[in-house]
């Protein structure tokens, strides 16, 4: 029998063994081996030893090639590792860490061989994302030395480290872990037991809704992935991440998370079921979502799904002048992009004054990249200048694309588009820059809705790339070959979806934020660990809660209900915490108040 874990001062965590040399495991012997830890890899495969010292080997002297390591630091690190293939190799650790693959079977192996091999004070750690650390500590003689540790693939890149305890797990064990990874230069962060834990748990979700997206051939696969890249700031694209991960091993994560929430949102999407048991399991076998040079590689190849570049089928409509209906930031900004890519802009606001004031917002911003050196004086000047600010709508008599970005009302949207059928000239592009209403809708308020698309800008507009372009059941071709032209001259990323809620980044992006409120609710972590794990474990620019604050709650809420009477899936439900917020005024930045406190501006 075990002595309990308070009868016994823990030992300095020097030694530690790795169990598992894949990827993983040979990227966390890395790490330690250059912390100043004696490190033990231990693989049944001869073959994974030696490949994992090939691999340690390598990135030591890629490591010293940038400046990173010294010689002799890099001698003194390759030193520090020794492998083996027996298991008893781990007799002296300090802690071990078991990487194996994601199976209770092979886990409760391993957790059971080493209970008669290490010493009493030995603590034990399991790398896993998807499997419960609880049932592999019951199973233990130890179970108030088992914990999680759960790295990020490339383990000597990401900061991100989580902490994983049971309901089993001492807080001795917990701290002595915690106190590692930090002097690792890691970022802990202490969570509960279940499956994904917080940032496979919010990401995991956000993939299969991408892969769910994909097989019901709403967008291809380049957009989708350049959508989120482009319009979250995010460093890959959702299928391309799947292939990175492993598309077999998202689908074990998934079933995992589904098994315990039950939430539809988690049950694996049917094509990676396909794609899995075709040994299409992405970048390792050389094909999944994407097709890749060979086994192994990063660099993704052509293939018969790869878009063809080049012109449009049909050829677009002309397009010299622009009108912009609206006098907010988005209004503002988007006649700037439009006028700085050369086309005459005619923006209209309720009133002349509302558009001389968005008009000097323009000048401002101008002035602002003149200031950073992104434009000369001159050319600031000529965009200016090429703007008209107007208190009506009849001079868009003559423009060639009318865009409106009105408030996100639909009878708004709606009587405007009613006026702008009335004004615009026969074979005008009407585009509605909404993020969450039904473009049809719009366009069915007009008396030529063939002319009518979306055109969905980012906030900003003149630094974002992304603007998704919606067509609905009755958009003429060549509306959508003329939008797309626009596109390219005003230097956007163009990415085709259809007339859907969300569209492709509010679908994917609201579903995740809503969960990681609901982890908050449910009290599982805090707000800080939530926004770190996803900084540190998920490459995000913003923490979700950050990034709620910034869009407003608020505006959060209305799309998550636009999403849940589109979809009517129980799992996009908003939050009952973000309604109780909206409710009691806390909006985020605007307020002074939302997820957090804020300086009032």
């Amino acid at each position: 029998m075990a002595t309990p874990l308070s009868d016994t001062p823990l030992p300095p965590l020097r030694t530690v063994a790795v169990v598992g040399l894949g990827t993983m495991g040979t990227g966390i012997a890395e790490v330690l081996a250059k912390a100043g830890r004696d490190v033990v890899g231990i693989d049944i495969d001869e073959a994974a030893t030696a490949k994992a010292t090939a691999a340690l080997e390598t990135a030591t002297a890629r490591a010293v090639k940038r400046g990173r390591l010294t010689e002799q630091q890099r001698a003194d690190t390759l030193a520090r590792v020794r492998t083996s293939t027996d298991l008893r190799a781990a007799a002296d650790a300090d802690l071990v860490i078991e990487v194996a693959p994601e199976s209770y079977e092979i886990k409760h192996q391993i957790f059971r061989e080493l209970d008669g091999i290490v010493r009493p004070g030995t603590i034990l750690a399991t790398g896993t994302n998807a499997l419960s650390v609880t049932r592999l500590a019951a199973d233990s003689a130890r179970p108030e030395r088992v914990l999680g540790l759960h790295f990020f693939n490339p383990a000597p890149a990401m900061k991100l480290v989580e902490v994983v305890s049971s309901v089993l797990t001492a807080p001795q064990a917990v701290a002595a872990v915690t106190d590692l990874a930090l002097e690792l230069g890691k970022e802990p962060v202490a969570v509960g037991d279940r499956p994904g834990f917080v940032a496979d748990g919010l990401l995991f979700g956000y993939l299969n809704q991408a892969a769910a997206m994909y097989e019901a051939k709403y967008a291809s696969r380049e957009d989708i992935d350049a959508a989120m890249r482009l319009g979250c700031g995010l460093p890959m694209g959702p299928l391309a991440l799947l292939d990175l991960i492993g598309v077999d091993t998202a689908r074990t994560v998934l079933e995992a998370m589904y098994a315990e929430s039950h939430d539809r949102l988690h049950a694996p999407a049917p094509i990676l079921r396909q794609l899995s048991e075709a040994g299409l399991t992405g970048r390792k076998s050389g094909r999944g979502f994407y097709t890749y040079e060979a086994p192994g590689s990063a660099t993704a190849v052509p293939d018969a799904l790869t878009p063809l570049s080049g012109s449009l089928e049909v050829p677009g409509r002309p397009v010299r002048s622009v009108g912009v209906a609206g006098s907010g930031t988005m209004a503002s900004g988007i006649a700037e992009v439009f006028a700085k890519a050369g086309y005459e802009v005619v923006l209209a606001a309720r009133s002349e004054e509302k558009a001389q004031a968005a008009k000097a917002r323009i000048g401002k911003s101008l002035s602002r990249s003149v200031d950073k050196g992104r434009l000369t004086a001159e050319a600031a000047a000529q965009s200016l200048d090429r703007i008209a600010a107007v208190g009506s709508y009849e001079s868009f008599a003559e423009v060639d694309l009318a865009v409106e970005a009105v408030a996100e009302d639909l009878e708004v949207k709606q009587q405007l588009f009613a006026t702008l059928d009335k004004v615009c000239k026969p074979g005008v592009v009407l585009a509605t820059t909404t993020s969450s209403l039904p473009v049809v809708a719009c366009a069915r308020a007009t008396s030529r809705p063939q002319d009518v698309i979306g055109m969905h800008f980012f906030n900003p507009a003149p630094a974002m790339k992304l603007v998704e372009v919606v067509r609905t059941v009755l958009t003429a071709d060549d509306v959508h070959s003329t939008v797309r032209e626009v596109c390219v001259r005003i230097r956007k990323h163009a990415v085709d979806c259809g007339d859907r809620a969300g569209f492709i980044v509010n679908a994917l992006l609201f579903p995740y934020l809503n969960n990681a409120i609901k982890m908050v609710q449910e009290h599982y972590a805090s707000l800080d660990d939530i926004d770190a794990a996803m900084k540190w474990g998920g490459g995000y620019p913003m923490g979700p809660f950050e990034l709620l604050d910034v869009v407003g709650l608020d505006v959060s809420l209305a799309i998550e209900k636009v999403l849940h009477r589109e979809f009517r899936d129980p799992g996009l439900a908003p939050a009952p915490l973000l309604e109780h917020l909206v409710a009691a005024g806390c909006l985020g930045r605007k307020t002074g108040r939302g997820f957090r406190e804020h300086a009032r501006r």
